[in-house]
């Protein structure tokens, strides 16, 4: 099978252990933690022999935890934890090592953004560095085309086509049947798995919590119950709107994107490339990938991104707002991007230190000196 080279994410945890001497790996099941963490544990470790790596999934890791002050307490260098948050209460036992134990520093991983942070802030505050993991980025694959088709997990990517849509069709079941019921949540299968599927088919556009919960005969809060589930465990993202100081109306609800874009065609059925150029959500699609694509390659915080509109019809696909400065995107799934009304004001009204406008072609050029059209691949610097 293909070997994909991560070095950039390895690199990011060496820097982050420099900071603090515990790092959490943070990212949604089967997107590559545990390859990741076992390629630094080889780099780092004398012997794959040598103790310390823990696996939450495995029985005997488990038995062994059950009593962490034997497992760990004199083990030096660096130890590894998969799946830490099947053991919240290991939390405070880890701070209590990393002001004990000076030699010893720690990799965990887990499944759950928000949920895990809120366990572990209070027990680590100050000690723990966090890195998001996503899927396979275009400049890890190089071949942005594929990746939008079966998006980035590690398996699907690497699959053929009709095995990875299988791949697909299996992990949005086994995520609703197995994985989330791991996190002791309250939910009906079977309404979570319409519910997300809906979702593919307003995949980009403004969310509206009381059309879903009339489709699916619920009540509002279930459904913003169960789209925190889906963004807490990196299935979608929840995109801010940014209210600027203007005298307008300014759209104030977010919007809602599959942060997979396999996931998001295996629902649309969408197997090939020349078929998303016919798909009536092809636009949408595009926009969406991109948006993952922008904020990996900026690393940027998700508080710090947004969208902007105006009930003028003027808008702004994403917002980065980061070191002081506003960087603006729009994404257009087109021959020959052309300068609108909409950029203009978008650049006027939000001040914007940059508008860069991102399409799938080869070209990069000017609509204007403040308006820059640039591809896809050129922006992302792939090969």
């Amino acid at each position: 099978m293909v070997h994909i080279s991560r070095e950039a994410l390895i690199s990011r945890i060496q820097k982050s252990f420099q900071v603090n001497r515990i790092v959490c790996l943070l990212g949604p099941r089967q997107c590559g933690k545990t390859t990741l963490a076992r390629t630094f544990w080889k780099m780092n470790k004398k012997s794959p022999a040598d103790p310390g790596y823990f696996d939450l999934e495995r029985p005997q890791d488990v038995e062994s935890l059950n009593h962490p002050d034997l497992a760990l307490n004199t083990l030096s260098g660096l130890i590894v934890i998969d799946e830490i948050q099947r053991r919240p209460d290991l939390f405070p036992y880890l701070r209590y090592l990393h002001d004990e134990q000076k030699d010893q520093k720690f990799l965990i991983l887990g499944s759950a953004s928000v949920s895990l942070i809120r366990q572990s802030s209070e027990s680590l505050a100050g000690r723990i560095s966090f890195i998001e993991i996503a899927p396979f980025s275009a400049n890890e694959v190089h071949d942005w085309k594929t990746l939008l088709i079966k998006g980035g997990f590690p398996k699907s990517y690497l699959l053929p086509s009709d095995l990875s849509t299988e791949w697909r069709q299996n992990y949005m079941r086994t995520y609703i049947e197995q994985d989330l019921g791991t996190f002791g949540l309250n939910f009906q299968p079977d309404l979570l798995r319409r519910f997300w599927f809906m979702l593919a088919h307003y995949h980009g556009q403004i969310l509206n919590a009381s059309t879903f919960a009339q489709s699916l005969g619920v009540s509002q809060p279930t459904i913003t119950r169960y789209l925190s589930y889906l963004r807490d465990t990196f299935m979608v993202r929840i995109l801010k709107p940014w209210l600027a100081n203007i005298q307008k109306r300014q759209v104030k609800s977010p919007k809602v994107y599959y942060r997979d874009s396999g996931l998001l065609h295996y629902v649309l059925g969408i197997k090939e490339f020349h078929n998303l150029l016919t798909q009536p959500k092809s636009g949408a699609s595009f926009e969406g990938f991109c948006i993952e694509e922008i904020t990996k390659y900026h690393q940027a915080d998700p508080e710090d991104c947004f969208f902007w509109g105006s009930h003028n019809q003027a808008e702004l696909d994403l917002l980065i707002v980061k070191d002081g400065k506003k960087h603006g995107f729009e994404f257009k799934f087109s021959d020959a991007p052309k300068i609108t009304p909409s950029m203009r004001i978008a650049l006027d009204d939000l001040e914007l230190d940059s508008l860069t406008v991102i399409y799938p072609g080869e070209k990069d050029y000017a609509l204007s000196k403040d308006i820059q059209v640039r591809s896809l691949k050129s922006y992302l610097e792939l090969r």
